[in-house]
């Protein structure tokens, strides 16, 4: 079974707590809360302050996405702030520093994950496999929503999963970037358990709908 997290970058921000709120009416369990600091992509998003105040109007799984330089410097305070999943890019640092970061968020309670852009290979994040419980691939380019899902990042999706199946077979799998009801079938069947949908969630005209069909 799949587990829908909803991309907030789509919410309605004049609307933000109703939409949670409406979030979860139809049916999700997570929020996918995307983290962008404007020099590791080039756009700006929210803040740990963001995440904090997240918390406290929701008791949804609260799936973070630092999409920043150097997260070591923030990871703590995103923790703090309420994550329940913390991923980190593997491309954001040095390979001392993310294995620091990931043993910094699993000390603080938090889930540790790793992220691999459509560039890097699955290969660069295979020494961290054991130690998180999240790994997420992204089939698009980070840093905007909208943007057209990357049909050949599936074969790199099915190595993660069996790479995993090896060393972390209860870690998650999750997929970002142009996930609707027919690229997710796709994601499934190479592996994917966790969809990360921002237009087309927000967008359906049956959200509760779009949430069963992920789901089954």
């Amino acid at each position: 079974m799949a587990i829908l997290s909803p991309s907030i970058l789509s919410a309605d921000y004049m609307h933000f707590h109703e939409d949670m709120d409406r979030t979860k009416a139809d049916g999700a369990k997570w929020l996918h809360v995307d983290i962008m600091d404007g020099h590791f992509v080039p756009n700006l998003s929210f803040g740990y302050s963001w995440v904090k105040s997240m918390r406290k109007i929701t008791d949804l799984v609260l799936d973070v996405h630092l999409m920043i330089d150097t997260p070591i410097k923030y990871a703590e305070e995103f923790c703090k702030a309420g994550a329940d999943y913390l991923t980190i890019h593997v491309e954001a640092d040095t390979p001392e520093n993310i294995q620091k970061t990931l043993e910094l968020i699993r000390s603080l309670g938090v889930k540790p994950g790793i992220v691999v852009k459509p560039n890097t290979p699955a290969q660069a994040i295979a020494q961290y496999l054991p130690m998180v419980d999240l790994v997420l691939v992204m089939t698009v380019e980070p840093g905007f929503g909208g943007q057209k899902f990357m049909a050949h990042m599936m074969p790199k999706l099915k190595e993660l999963r069996t790479m995993l199946d090896e060393v972390n077979p209860a870690c998650h799998l999750e997929v970002d970037g142009g996930v609707d009801l027919t690229t997710a079938e796709v994601c499934k069947a190479n592996g994917a358990d966790v969809l990360v949908a921002g237009s087309a969630f927000y967008g359906a005209a049956d959200r509760p709908a779009f949430v069963k069909t992920i789901e089954a």
